[in-house]
């Protein structure tokens, strides 16, 4: 547990119109807590490495950070210890350091998706059924394992990299068998047998024009999530929903997220409501 003065931050890219400094900062005075949340954007910060990040936040004696695209990988080697969820993930995007420097990875990634999906599309939509994962990066092996504990019965994986694919194939696998996991053959095909889709490519967010999705293989019938909630209808989303189709943006994931992720960096545990009416409110400011 930290005392009441406390600085957090996140490290990614393209991330300065994150939401996470309205909810760790309005979450810091429930708490009455004096905290600070500082953005690090690698693409306004040249020439630093994730590791020299790592190592300045140490010094300066942060109490933790949240890790985002491309890094939830990459920073696994760099940490001391890994929680078993994110162990078992191979994903991290929560790190808590302790008052000697000591670093701990966690993934809140994947229980935010599961609550929620549970929460805006219902348990009852995975369970037992199919899906297409877009993305076998640091947010889709959460996403990955966040559908086999609502029940998936059979997840295809699609992503360019075909080695990061199998990667997380043989991951899914080792956990939850060898018949509930496979690569994807025709992308179209593929989504059209499917009951469900997730992007949980970077593709569609703000900076990062396009969508992974063949749109003409999506019926009414389907269901859409996408991890991203910048913009928080991303042109995925917005074409799902014009067919009918049901759809889940990455707003709740991104408040789950950052609800466990505030109890794992305070040791106290948030108002949920609150989070969600926090995350609500800033969306609208940005957005305007």
């Amino acid at each position: 547990m930290i005392n009441r003065q406390a600085l957090l931050g996140l490290l990614g890219a393209n991330i300065m119109k994150s939401l996470a400094p309205a909810l760790h900062i309005d979450a810091f005075a429930a708490a009455g807590i004096v905290g600070h949340y500082h953005l690090m954007d690698v693409d306004r910060l040249p020439g630093r490495t994730l590791a020299g990040l790592l190592d300045a936040v140490k010094t300066a004696g942060f109490a933790g950070v949240n890790v985002t695209f491309p890094f939830k990988q990459d920073i696994i080697p760099l940490l001391d210890a890994l929680s078993p969820e994110a162990g078992r993930i191979g994903a991290v995007n929560t790190v808590v350091i302790s008052d000697t420097g000591r670093t701990m990875g966690y993934n809140t990634d994947s229980s935010g998706f599961r609550l929620n999906f549970e929460d805006g599309l219902g348990r009852a939509a995975a369970e037992g059924k199919s899906a297409v994962l877009l993305g076998a990066g640091g947010a889709g092996s959460a996403v990955a394992f966040a559908l086999m504990d609502l029940g998936l019965a059979t997840l295809v994986v699609h992503d360019t990299n075909t080695a990061r694919a199998e990667a997380l194939i043989a991951d899914v696998t080792l956990h939850y068998g060898a018949d509930r996991c496979r690569a994807a053959g025709d992308l179209r095909d593929e989504i059209g047998h499917a009951d469900g889709v997730v992007n949980a490519t970077p593709l569609g967010m703000t900076g990062i024009p396009g969508d992974p999705v063949p749109i003409e293989a999506l019926r009414a019938r389907h269901w859409v999530a996408d991890v991203i909630y910048s913009p928080i209808e991303t042109a995925l989303i917005k074409s799902a929903a014009a067919i009918g189709a049901r759809t889940l943006t990455g707003g709740g994931m991104c408040v789950y997220q950052g609800v466990d992720a505030f109890r794992l960096f305070t040791g106290i545990q948030p108002d949920v409501a609150r989070m969600h009416r926090t995350f609500a409110a800033a969306l609208a400011a940005r957005d305007a």
